[in-house]
């Protein structure tokens, strides 16, 4: 985990994040999947101080790169684009299609996905660490989506990835995090940045995730698929930003009993 400053009260705010050398001001990544339309989608992107937006490759067609595609709705100046190897299974899936990325748009950072089962869409951990090493040796920024396991983390980042994702729960379930044992963890072992990565499902589990010490969150369905998306990526920005701050602040001890929030000696008898 990262070491940031802790907030104070003259600024009220996250502090910047560092990824890969580059500082980022929002902690808030999104995708760019499932939206009605492309309208919501910038709309939500706005509303959620995002910088950095991830783009599911194996469904954008590269070929059509200035000719009104969705990577064509994303202001290159104002976000960091992502790109993710979603819908891949094997090892050699992603990589190809990281290698078309580049070739194509010259995109050198690279979302890893590689998903061992259709239903659940848990990641193979095998065939990622195996995608990631050669990536790596490529020269790509390799940011890993994985299971919340600690092993599986660490071997990430001793590879070199200069970020690992661990998911709060399956991917679009909405359940929030699932195994904070595991969670916490892996932030406390972290040696790079650890991002939160799917199962969100509303701004109390992204806030949770940052209470935790998470670096940031990544979530795309639980704001494409909200009833109102720009009211609920503006809520996960507060949420994450509450997280953070409320980490860094310090919270009361948990206790058994009450204690009294008003001195209980020199009381008028």
């Amino acid at each position: 985990m990262t070491n940031d400053s802790t907030t104070s009260t003259r600024t009220p705010a996250p502090a910047p994040f560092t990824l890969a050398g580059r500082t980022f001001s929002s902690r808030l990544l999104l995708g760019t999947g499932k939206y009605k339309d492309a309208a919501t989608m910038t709309a939500a992107l706005e509303a959620s101080g995002t910088e950095i937006v991830t783009v599911a490759l194996r469904r954008v067609n590269l070929d059509q790169l200035g000719k009104g595609s969705l990577i064509d709705q994303i202001d290159p100046k104002r976000y960091l684009l992502l790109p993710n190897t979603a819908g891949c299974y094997t090892a050699d899936e992603a990589i190809r299609t990281a290698r078309l990325a580049r070739e194509l748009g010259g995109w050198e950072w690279v979302k890893l996905e590689v998903i061992g089962d259709k239903q659940t869409l848990f990641p193979d951990t095998a065939e990622t660490l195996r995608a990631a090493e050669i990536l790596l040796k490529e020269g790509f920024v390799v940011l890993p989506y994985t299971n919340d396991d600690p092993i599986v983390c660490r071997k990430l980042a001793d590879l070199g990835c200069p970020a690992v994702m661990p998911l709060a729960a399956p991917i679009g379930s909405g359940m929030g995090i699932r195994n904070r044992a595991n969670l916490a963890i892996i932030l406390e072992q972290a040696t790079t940045p650890i991002i939160v990565d799917a199962g969100v499902g509303t701004a109390s589990d992204a806030a949770l995730a940052m209470e935790l010490g998470a670096d940031a969150v990544l979530m795309n369905t639980a704001v494409a698929e909200a009833k109102d998306p720009v009211a609920m990526a503006r809520a996960m920005r507060l949420g994450i930003e509450a997280g953070y701050l409320a980490r860094h602040a310090g919270r009361i001890p948990r206790r058994l009993y009450a204690n009294a929030s008003s001195p209980v000696e020199g009381l008028i008898e």
